[in-house]
């Protein structure tokens, strides 16, 4: 049986930003438009990752996670507890981050939606917070022009696991499409 992926977009994203579009496609193409599972996650951490974990407990088979900035930061606690393998493209470290830097209203990117993050949601995001990771499990992907996030602390955060560090570029990840074969090889498709 061949795996499934479980994508987590970023904070303020969804389902259609152009990186999961280009994984959904790709398993489309591979015929396997039913292992791949991109949800709206809420942006209240809690809610996301109970998103998250109902996709995980349903699957019979192997899953991997691949996540895009907050999403990697997801992916990372969802890939300790349940034992999983995960991508991470330009993961937000939250140790590396103001405490109060998401907090206030903000506007999704793709619905145009806006939402009001509180001290509350930070608490829940600092609850999530994985000091030390299994580096056998990841694969690591920063670009060196992240304008949103230090790369470094990542490639430090991830130190040992398997990392893919491409000069300039920025938070999008512009050379994602020149490495989904890398990715999906990762995830064993």
């Amino acid at each position: 049986m061949s795996g499934s992926i479980l994508y987590l977009h970023g904070f303020c994203s969804s389902p259609a930003s152009w990186k999961a579009q280009l994984v959904a496609q790709a398993m489309n193409a591979r015929g396997l438009a039913d292992r791949y599972y991109c949800p709206v996650l809420p942006p209240i951490p809690r809610a996301a990752i109970a998103t998250a974990e109902a996709i995980i407990g349903s699957q019979p088979g192997p899953l991997t996670l691949v996540g895009s900035s907050l999403g990697g930061f997801y992916a990372t606690w969802l890939a300790e507890k349940y034992d999983l393998r995960a991508v991470l493209i330009n993961p937000v470290v939250l140790a590396s981050i103001a405490p109060g830097t998401f907090v206030g209203t903000q506007t999704n990117f793709h619905t145009g939606q806006s939402f009001e993050f509180t001290p509350q949601h930070v608490a829940q995001l600092a609850a999530l917070e994985v000091p030390r990771i299994t580096p056998e499990r990841y694969l690591l992907m920063v670009e060196t022009g992240d304008e949103l996030l230090d790369y470094r602390r990542a490639v430090a955060h991830y130190a040992g696991c398997h990392q893919m560090i491409l000069d300039g570029g920025d938070h999008s990840f512009t050379r994602f499409p020149d490495l989904l074969p890398q990715l999906l090889e990762f995830c064993g498709l």
